[in-house]
């Protein structure tokens, strides 16, 4: 390569410029530059080197490259430059110098060997700048990214930065403390499909510095009996340079969102407590109301099948044109019996009026399972609760919603609350499905046969002897609760170990 230069430099050098030029352009350039033999013996340095060490040419010439260390680098960064270039490869690094002065500065050098022409290292060709500024910046960069990350960790705050594509790029403690503890992957994600679930689709456009939503409140639900969790969640958009070299002179900045959870689950709780003992005094007026319609609905239909007959009679007896006090005495029975049953139909409680509003599936499902606690127990029944962490909103009426789903726990007692009967094991599952959702109860009783599943549907018909607790319309009032909300209920007839209910909601707007 040496042979090459010097044949590239013979070919200009008759117009009598390249000399000049070389000797300008080391003159003037903006760096410290100097040549020293092989024992650093300073030979030449240009006025850069002297604006940065205060040492000029004549007081430098002669000097060994050593004078400008300020005796702080340490001794093993000196062996392993000396090894590098006493190979012939240039070394790069960093060293403390001291100027004429005496003041200290950071220098970033390279050291370049030089060949002769028989190739053997001649020289040293040195070239540094005082980057004692630029190492205070980094210093401070590192300092203030130290800082910022200790408050972040120590802070009580869930943390995330998530990419374009909603990945955890960075987190705090906090937020890896709540991934591990929900135990059903990326938290980030499980928030998000929440924040979507209960308020819709709010993340908006992104833009720096906006928020996509605001402290929304939202509720996980985890396996095993556990409590829910409850969490005020706000989402910010971030925007972040391009490091890349090739977005140097573009606009090709990326947007963030910063993902911030408060769980503020210990407040609920205290709003819970109330809204649950709100919902016992409900439902005990409710169960009032239902075990009433349901006395008088089995009175009206027990009635009505012994007035049709009596009508029936009455009214060919008069086709016959009998007249007889037989026949008088039928027909003001038949009177009787009629004005009595309008008098029960009159009597009939109607159903609670209710508003189509919201409903969280998994916080109806928790409050039937904790409504029923004493019968659970009572009746030595071990629960599995295998929610999903977030579902889909459901747009219906959350009272008979609720009221729907303790008929079906109820019936589930009911069949496994029997004398001598040894598996007692409840398990109510919630998933969400394209376009709904799915809840399944099942239990191990002794279950209903193939043959009476359809059967099981219809008002007052039950398995139970006696009509244990309901007169029969359990079913038939949950499958009336589904189908006014367009969903489908079923009894699953693969499924052996007892019996399975299955009921699928639909994800509906509001305009229900």
């Amino acid at each position: 390569m040496a042979h090459d230069t010097r044949i590239a430099a013979d070919t200009v050098q008759p117009a009598g410029i390249l000399p000049e030029v070389f000797r300008e352009a080391v003159a003037q350039a903006d760096v410290a530059i100097s040549i020293t033999d092989t024992a650093a013996t300073i030979l030449y340095v240009n006025p850069g080197f002297e604006r940065v060490t205060g040492y000029s040419l004549a007081e430098a010439r002669g000097q060994n490259q050593s004078l400008l260390s300020a005796k702080t680098t340490p001794p093993a960064v000196y062996t392993q430059l000396w090894a590098t270039i006493g190979k012939g490869e240039p070394w790069s690094g960093r060293l403390v110098n001291r100027r004429r002065d005496g003041s200290e500065y950071l220098a970033d050098l390279m050291i370049t060997p030089v060949r002769d022409g028989d190739g053997r290292v001649a020289n040293y060709l040195g070239i540094h700048r005082d980057i004692t500024e630029l190492h205070r910046l980094e210093c401070q960069v590192c300092n203030q990214k130290a800082l910022i990350e200790s408050v972040v960790d120590s802070a009580p705050l869930a943390m995330a930065l998530l990419d374009g594509e909603r990945r955890v790029v960075l987190d705090n403690l906090q937020y890896k403390k709540l991934t591990s503890e929900l135990g059903v992957g990326e938290a980030a994600k499980i928030i998000l499909d929440a924040v979507r679930a209960e308020h819709g689709d709010t993340l908006g456009v992104p833009r720096d510095g906006a928020q996509a939503f605001a402290d929304r409140e939202i509720r996980i639900d985890r396996e095993g009996g556990k409590a829910p969790r409850w969490f005020s969640c706000t989402g910010t958009w971030v925007r972040s340079v391009n490091a890349a070299t090739y977005a140097f002179f573009g606009a090709r900045d990326s947007i963030y969102l910063l993902l911030i959870a408060k769980e503020i689950t210990q407040q609920r709780a205290q709003q819970e407590q109330a809204r649950m003992a709100a919902l016992q005094a409900m439902m005990a007026e409710e169960n009032r109301v239902s075990g009433l319609r349901e006395s008088l609905s089995a009175a009206l239909f027990h009635m009505e099948g012994p007035m049709n007959v009596l009508a029936s009679v009455v009214a060919m007896q008069g086709r016959r044109g009998q007249h007889d006090p037989t026949a008088a005495a039928l027909g003001e029975a038949l009177r009787a019996g009629q004005q009595a049953l309008d008098t029960l139909r009159r009597a009939t409680p109607d159903l609670i009026g209710e508003s189509v509003s919201a409903a969280n599936i998994n916080e109806l499902l928790r409050d039937v399972l904790d409504l029923a606690t004493v019968r659970l127990l009572r009746a030595g029944i071990m629960v599995t609760w295998k929610p999903q962490a977030t579902l889909p909103v459901i747009y219906g009426r959350p009272v008979r919603l609720r009221s729907m789903f303790k008929a079906l726990v109820d019936n589930a007692i009911d069949a496994m609350n029997t004398k001598g009967w040894q598996r007692r094991e409840l398990t109510v599952v919630t998933r969400s499905r394209a376009g709904s959702v799915e809840v399944l109860i099942e239990d191990s009783g002794p279950g209903i046969p193939p043959a009476l599943h359809l059967k099981a549907f219809e008002p007052f018909f039950t398995t139970n002897p006696g009509g244990v607790r309901h007169a029969g319309t359990g079913l038939s009032m949950a499958q009336q609760v589904v189908a006014d909300h367009e969903g489908i209920i079923e009894i699953d007839a693969d499924y052996d170990s007892g019996c399975r209910m299955r009921v699928a909601l639909p994800c509906q707007r509001e305009n229900f």
